[in-house]
């Protein structure tokens, strides 16, 4: 008879398993320090990219908040300053006859040739302007008389009088004096003629052109006029009525709805339907509400076009499911106790929810809120729709006067065919609008740790 031969076991010491152990360990340590320095790097080439994207902007933008303008002293000539005397209104004349006479007054004001204050100014420190006049007027942007204009509308008595003024430049002569034009190009392919550049050099060495701070930037509306005085005031104010539109609908209308929702709305297809859809808003492209308002607000209620109501309106709609779903997750976060603990005191639903929930969500609420108005204030692509695209040329009154947005001027200025001078305003343009949503962050961070500490 055969006998079965014995199985062979291996024999499983206590060193053996030290080392699969050993080995394991090891693996996972270095895909765990693999995936550290991928996590690394994606978060220092995101740093970097953004580095790069804010020292691209800054530099190119810093120096446009300096403008080149020439100090003259402007004798107002009561030989070419030849007005009537300002109107007043009388004891017995209605606000119609007294404003009729007053845009009269103003008509004549218009007619004056304020170019020749300025032109009579600069030939007293330039001897050889008589024979190029032509240049002479070019010295000065040609929005400057306007600002003459204003000042003799505002105060008569300065007639006769002499006002030492720093007027903006020509923009040809800023880009020029910042180096932004080739010297070296030969003088037909000059922005400035052989005449204007040796006067502007002396100006320089005599002190009377120096860069100062620009206030026009922020002051001024838009111009093609007078490109060296074109500024961001109508475009700031188009943004400020909108985004009070936005707070003023956008934030209550879509808290009451995530409030209902989340607390009062009974479960079942048509809430789920509700919910499905404003997700679906939530990522709905910017462009898309911009149709809707341009085919509602304006094709049916017949809006103004270009108005601030009406890209308050869309942006309104394009912001209230951030809200709703910001403000919904915050009122999930707050603990279930809270809520028991209120109905079990005797509180109505109505009390437990706005006198225990809602003030700790209040955080973050106000953070949805807030994030929500910055990224409507960014948008662009809705306004190009809606009319505010088109050249204003005056800062908005109201809500529905004709405007346009920081968005949409940068758009503007990045098109426009004088490069070398706007190229350096649009990165302007941009740093202010980055300091706004910079600003409106900021506050939502500081509202949010502010009632954290109190609630």
């Amino acid at each position: 008879m055969k006998v079965a031969e014995p199985l062979i076991k291996p024999v499983i010491t206590a060193g053996t398993v030290q080392q699969k152990v050993t080995a394991s360990l090891g693996r996972r340590h270095r895909k765990e320090r693999v995936f550290k320095g991928f996590g690394l790097a994606a978060v220092l080439a995101s740093l970097a990219l953004v580095l790069i994207l804010f020292v691209n902007i800054f530099s190119k933008g810093l120096p446009a908040f300096w403008q080149s303008t020439i100090t003259l002293d402007i004798y107002f000539d009561p030989q070419v300053v030849k007005i009537s005397e300002k109107p007043v209104q009388a004891a017995n004349e209605s606000d119609n006859d007294f404003r009729q006479r007053d845009i009269e007054w103003q008509t004549e004001v218009g007619f004056i040739n304020f170019n020749r204050l300025i032109t009579d100014s600069l030939e007293k420190v330039l001897p050889d302007a008589t024979q190029h006049r032509r240049d002479l007027q070019r010295l000065v942007t040609s929005g400057e008389r306007f600002a003459l204009r204003d000042m003799v509308v505002q105060d008569t008595s300065i007639i006769g009088q002499t006002r030492t003024l720093h007027l903006l430049t020509d923009a040809n002569i800023d880009v020029w004096l910042k180096g932004n034009i080739d010297r070296s190009l030969p003088d037909a392919m000059q922005q400035l003629s052989p005449k204007m550049r040796e006067w502007v050099q002396q100006l320089s060495e005599q002190g009377l052109i120096q860069n100062r701070f620009s206030f026009a930037l922020f002051m001024n509306a838009d111009s093609r006029s007078s490109l060296a005085s074109a500024g961001l005031a109508g475009a700031f104010m188009g943004s400020l009525y909108m985004m009070l539109v936005v707070i003023i609908l956008a934030v209550p209308m879509g808290v009451a709805a995530a409030i209902y929702l989340e607390e009062f709305a009974p479960r079942n297809r048509f809430t789920d339907f509700v919910e499905v859809n404003i997700n679906n808003l939530a990522a709905v492209p910017s462009i898309v509400f911009g149709l809707l308002g341009a085919s509602v607000f304006i094709g049916w209620f017949n809006l103004p076009m270009s108005a601030p109501i009406v890209g308050g309106l869309v942006l309104s709609l394009m912001t209230l499911p951030t809200v709703i779903i910001a403000t919904r997750s915050t009122l999930k976060a707050i603990p279930p106790s809270i809520r028991q603990a209120a109905l079990g005191l005797g509180a109505s639903k109505m009390q437990a929810i706005f006198h225990h929930v809602l003030p700790l969500a209040i955080p973050g609420i106000l953070t949805g809120a807030i994030l929500g108005v910055a990224q409507a204030l960014g948008e662009a692509a809705p306004l190009l729709l809606i009319g505010m695209k088109s050249f204003v040329a005056a800062v908005p009154g109201s809500p529905f006067d004709q405007s346009t947005a920081l968005p949409v001027q940068i758009f503007l200025w990045q098109g426009n065919e004088l490069r070398n001078f706007f190229e350096a305003r649009t990165s302007a343009a941009i740093i202010v609008l980055l300091a706004l949503m910079i600003s409106l962050n900021a506050l939502a961070i500081w509202l949010r740790k502010k009632y954290e500490k109190r609630w």
